[in-house]
């Protein structure tokens, strides 16, 4: 089997943007009236064209989450066990030239955030870190998740890349899932957005969510920080990487993130901003693609674009969310936390705006067989 970054060579940059450039908006209704979609056809749905054709994107998105996913839609929270990081990604407040301070939580502390986040009645949580192998090691995010397990239905992990042996030992600590950003799937870009750290490694970082797969994960996100490269390129990747993960590991659930970059510490310039409309094509069209994935809208987005986004195909959102480490239940360091979020809601708020609109928040759709 080829690894996805070798079926991604097939797909360069020259053939995505020829894929958009002569699409009429004939071409876009004749394939949303196809049941089966192809990359290609996805390519068209992110066309130019495609964006005078939302309404009729809109129907076949909403139409297909209902048959897929019903009024149901899964609330959860991250949690940051520490922001300490030896990248220098241009774009990250953890960024390690980046002079705010700096706080790595203790398994005790982790846990005392844990039961803090667990009292407030969520039951999914997410755990995150900076990349610093040798204080956040792959050994020390197991101990936090086997703290922390017997709290929670389900324990994810958005760290950074790792090999087949340490997701194994996250998945026998009784973490079930991953996220991976992989920010850009533009090589050239991401090694300069990238130019200091481990995560300079586009391939290895390209290739983890299958990585997590073989060692057991039970599902995968992927996703790219859109603004960092062009709508069309970044938008096509994400999806395809999605497609070929839910063709190539049938049994595994698979879910796209949809983040636009936000405000954070340090300065970078947004050379590709995504605006509210480009958003909702993304999401439609994802949804058209891939109409059995998972589709994450995260607290980066105001209340009133993720309300409007649920019926057009996302199924997951987070809320009560803090993006900085500690200030639940252990001391607030005043960190300014990894980027500004816009959507403060609690649990409580975002499920009665899930019911206002007439959906179902779904705070537990998942337990491991083994502690059952």
């Amino acid at each position: 089997m080829k690894n996805f970054q070798e079926f991604l060579q097939a797909w360069p940059a020259e053939r995505r943007a020829e894929g958009v450039a002569d699409v009429t908006p004939a071409n876009v209704l004749a394939v949303l009236d196809k049941d089966v979609l192809q990359p290609a056809d996805f390519l068209t749905l992110l066309s130019p064209a495609a964006g005078e054709c939302l309404e009729a994107l809109a129907r076949k998105a909403h139409d297909l989450t209902l048959r897929y996913f019903g009024r149901a839609v899964n609330i959860f929270t991250p949690l940051y066990i520490s922001d300490v990081c030896t990248n220098q990604c241009r774009y990250c407040g953890f960024n390690a030239k980046n002079k705010q301070p700096r706080r790595h939580l203790s398994v005790d502390e982790a846990y005392a955030e844990a039961r803090a986040i667990a009292e407030m009645g969520f039951q999914h949580i997410l755990l995150l870190t900076g990349d610093a192998p040798k204080l956040s090691s792959p050994e020390y995010i197991a101990s936090v998740a086997r703290r922390i397990k017997p709290l929670f239905a389900s324990v994810g992990v958005e760290v950074y890349s790792l090999t087949v042996e340490e997701y194994s030992l996250l998945a026998e600590a009784g973490v079930d899932s991953m996220t991976m950003f992989q920010e850009t799937y533009n090589p050239e870009l991401y090694a300069w957005l990238h130019p200091v750290g481990p995560k300079h490694d586009y391939g290895f970082r390209l290739n983890a969510p299958e990585r997590a797969a073989r060692a057991g994960m039970r599902s995968l996100g992927v996703g790219a920080l859109l603004g960092l490269e062009s709508f069309e390129q970044d938008a096509f990747g994400t999806g395809l990487h999605a497609w070929w993960l839910q063709r190539n590991f049938p049994g595994v659930d698979v879910s796209v993130s949809i983040p636009r970059i936000c405000p954070h510490e340090g300065d970078f310039d947004v050379q590709h901003a995504v605006d509210d409309r480009h958003l909702v094509q993304y999401v439609t069209a994802t949804r058209c693609f891939l109409p059995r994935a998972g589709i994450t809208c995260s607290s980066r987005e105001s209340a009133f674009m993720r309300d409007h986004l649920v019926p057009l195909g996302v199924t997951r959102v987070s809320a009560g969310v803090s993006t900085a480490v500690g200030g639940r239940a252990t001391e607030d360091m005043h960190n300014p936390g990894q980027f500004e979020i816009t959507d403060h809601r609690s649990l409580e708020e975002m499920s009665a705006a899930l019911a206002a609109n007439g959906y179902q928040a779904v705070i537990k759709d998942w337990e491991d067989p083994a502690a059952a």
